[in-house]
């Protein structure tokens, strides 16, 4: 029975030596104040085949930093940086290391965390502040920063429309000058050609351009409000004119500017649709209007 009993005992001894003898941790202080920083080493004498894993089980300690492992005279060393934030008496317990596949265990260690005195009589009082707000950020005034440019893009707009608009026509007006009223019409004519409104079945505006064409060159060159009275009263305005002889013309081209107007007219107001070469032909007599009503030479001296 003593015989057995030794047996175990030594089996025991030489476990525990050669767990002691493969792996120790250490710890650089056992007491520290709250908050203060400590050491925790774990060395192992062996470089292949080891693992050591994350801390486990660590109660009212905390682990700040995880150093870079180390090999040091064919040991394997890992450091800790812990500490703790409340008083009292904390083990670091047993920690599994794996070497070669075969489970070590680390001695456990004991730390003790203390308070830091302080002497109330010797601190200055202050009075209670009052409650600090938050710094400004720019999320807080995202908002108004979006209103800032709606404001400033309407009154730019405004501007533009008001100020810098007005200011350009006036120049545009002050340096183009105008064009003689029958330079003018054969342009706006030829402009009108070009537009191709009557070929994509565009004919109501096709005959409104063009009989504005012809109202417009009548009334610079005659200087009579053409735009605006009605194509009976600019008939009979123009059959005035040439019965006192005051204008260069003659009825025939009287009568085709009555026929033109008239056929425009009716496509604008009564939905007539007229022919292809009907349309030809109400262009043709615009062209012959133009070319053919024109102020006597001492009316038109008189008009400049």
């Amino acid at each position: 029975m003593r015989t057995k009993l030794l047996y175990i005992l030594l089996l025991i001894y030489s476990v525990g030596f050669s767990q002691s003898s493969k792996v120790k941790v250490e710890i650089d202080t056992t007491n520290i104040r709250i908050g203060e920083q400590f050491q925790y080493k774990i060395s192992v004498n062996e470089t292949e085949n080891v693992i050591i894993p994350k801390l486990k089980n660590l109660k009212g300690l905390e682990i700040l930093d995880t150093l870079k492992i180390d090999t040091i005279k064919n040991k394997l060393v890992q450091k800790y940086i812990l500490t703790g934030f409340d008083s009292g008496a904390f083990y670091i317990p047993q920690q599994q290391i794996f070497i070669k596949n075969q489970a070590y265990l680390t001695d456990s260690l004991l730390i003790n965390v203390t308070t830091i005195a302080i002497d109330t009589t010797k601190i200055k009082k202050f009075p209670i502040k009052g409650i600090k707000g938050e710094a400004y950020q720019f999320d807080d005034f995202k908002n108004y920063i979006w209103w800032i440019f709606a404001v400033l893009a309407i009154i730019i707009v405004l501007l533009y429309f008001f100020v810098f608009k007005n200011k350009k026509e006036e120049i545009e007006k002050v340096i183009i000058p105008l064009l003689p009223p029958y330079e003018e019409a054969i342009e706006k004519l030829q402009q009108l050609d070009d537009k191709l409104l009557w070929q994509n079945n565009k004919v109501k505006k096709y005959y409104s351009e063009l009989t504005e064409i012809v109202r417009g060159y009548i009334e610079r060159e005659l200087n009579v409000p053409a735009l605006e009275i009605t194509t009976d009263e600019l008939i009979d305005l123009l059959t005035d004119f040439n019965d006192v002889k005051s204008i260069e013309t003659d009825k025939e081209t009287i009568y085709k500017l009555k026929k033109l107007l008239q056929e425009s007219d009716l496509v604008k107001f009564a939905k007539s649709k007229p022919m292809a070469h009907q349309i030809e032909q109400d262009r043709k007599d615009a062209k012959i209007v133009i070319d053919n009503l024109k102020p006597k030479e001492e009316v038109a001296d008189e008009l400049e």
